[in-house]
């Protein structure tokens, strides 16, 4: 049950009526915003209207879909290596709208308008929701994200409308004015990390495949890891790679399943410049959002590292040595606020308890998870490897339909009620 909805526009109220099964088997790529002009082929049309971006409060429904803090997640319950104590591979205390391996969660979003470029953290947040008497706060929910953002400039981000910024099938209508273009990002080297350390809590550590070495200096850890028996390391950092992308790409979902119950129009791609968007496009005149890279010339693409002061990869140059990038990670996960420190609030009756229960990462350990990383980094003057530091792949944007182009080309059914109806239970 929610609040009392009476202070709120009618879609709202649609929008949480709104069945889930419907969200499903309605949910296309609707791309024809408010403004927009596809100016030649069989789809030839120019809108009337003029663009209208999103109100405040439609944006944060969506922004909270994507990345919403929503309470305590439960963490990993047992593992049977180091049973009695309770499985410690999370970073983060905090659940969001979407899963992440183990609990990592090492992604932000990011997202632009007409009015900025914004940052809005909440992987480490504590619980973001509130009940009054069995009621859910919506409000609370809303107001507590939005008062998290950070506005990192007051223009729109620029990307040109051509190749190779973004690919020629979105020019006419991505990052367009009206829409809010939301773009999570990863930290793969942080959760390369979280793997390693995942690794080595189980007993196991790596070698070097693409060299065929073993890992010099993991003899002293036999005791902790089993030497005869390492995973591959580009078999690692793929793992790493994959679980950060399926994490950005159900943020992505869930806001896509979002704009169906709100009667938005929008879609969920891939199809703009990763470099371009982040700050490695190699156009001074398009510094996306200004991460910074490595230039080392030996790879053919550049590896993007972090936003200094913003979002900042666990590796080099954001910190000086990987133990020190390892460290911080101990530190997330076990320090106040983190999911094993006995003092942060939990979904349990007995939470200091079991979090205290984790079984704390010992200076052995975090030696070994180290050796490693500083291992890989001194080898190959990069952490990861074989993949990005920092990455992004999958966008979100969200945007009012032009509701005219679906009815003069398209069959009944284009568009759902909420699409109908959107204009006039949301602004009226």
């Amino acid at each position: 049950m929610i609040e009392n909805l009476g202070e709120y526009p009618r879609g709202l109220e649609e929008t949480i009526k709104f069945p889930l099964i419907e969200a499903l088997y309605g949910r296309r790529a609707r791309r024809f915003l408010l403004g927009a002009e596809i100016p030649d082929g069989p789809l030839k049309y120019k809108s009337s209207k003029a663009p209208v971006p999103l109100d405040a409060l439609e944006q944060m429904l969506i922004l909270n879909s994507c990345a919403g803090n929503t309470g305590w997640h439960s963490m990993i319950h047992r593992a049977e290596k180091y049973a009695p104590h309770i499985a410690n591979y999370s970073a983060a205390a905090g659940g969001r709208t979407f899963p992440s391996a183990a609990g990592f969660h090492t992604s932000e979003i990011f997202y632009t308008d007409d009015f900025g470029v914004y940052f809005l953290p909440t992987r480490d947040a504590p619980s973001l929701v509130s009940y009054d008497n069995d009621r859910f706060n919506l409000k609370y929910w809303l107001e507590v994200h939005a008062a998290r953002k950070i506005r990192l400039s007051d223009k729109r981000l620029y990307i040109p409308h051509s190749e190779p910024y973004m690919e020629p099938h979105n020019t006419w209508c991505v990052n367009k004015p009206g829409s809010t273009l939301i773009i999570p990002v990863a930290d793969v080297a942080q959760h390369m990390l979280a793997i390693l350390c995942f690794v080595v809590q189980n007993g196991y550590c790596i070698f070097d495949d693409i060299k065929g070495l073993p890992i010099p200096g993991l003899d002293k850890f036999s005791k902790l890891v089993d030497l005869n028996n390492p995973y591959p390391l580009t078999f690692i950092e793929q793992y790493a790679l994959t679980e950060a992308t399926s994490e950005l790409s159900a943020s992505c979902y869930a806001g896509m399943l979002m704009l169906q119950a709100m009667g938005l129009g929008g879609w969920m791609f891939d199809g703009i410049d990763r470099f371009s968007i982040l700050g490695a496009s190699g156009n001074p005149e398009v510094p996306g959002l200004g991460f910074i890279f490595n230039k080392n010339l030996k790879y053919s693409l550049p590896d993007i590292t972090g936003l200094p002061g913003v979002f900042e990869g666990f590796c080099p140059p954001h910190f000086k040595t990987m133990e020190d990038a390892t460290r911080a990670l101990v530190k997330r996960k076990f320090s106040v606020g983190g999911p094993y420190h006995r003092d942060t609030a939990g979904p349990w009756k007995e939470s200091s308890r079991i979090r205290s229960s984790a079984q704390m990462h010992s200076e052995e350990f975090i030696a070994c998870v180290s050796t490693m990383a500083q291992y890989i980094y001194d080898t190959y003057e990069r952490f990861p490897a074989t993949v990005p530091s920092i990455f992004c792949l999958t966008y979100l944007q969200a945007h009012h339909l032009d509701l005219d182009f679906y009815d003069y080309y398209y069959k009944e059914g284009a568009y759902l009620k909420t699409h109908k109806h959107h204009m006039e239970w949301w602004r009226h």
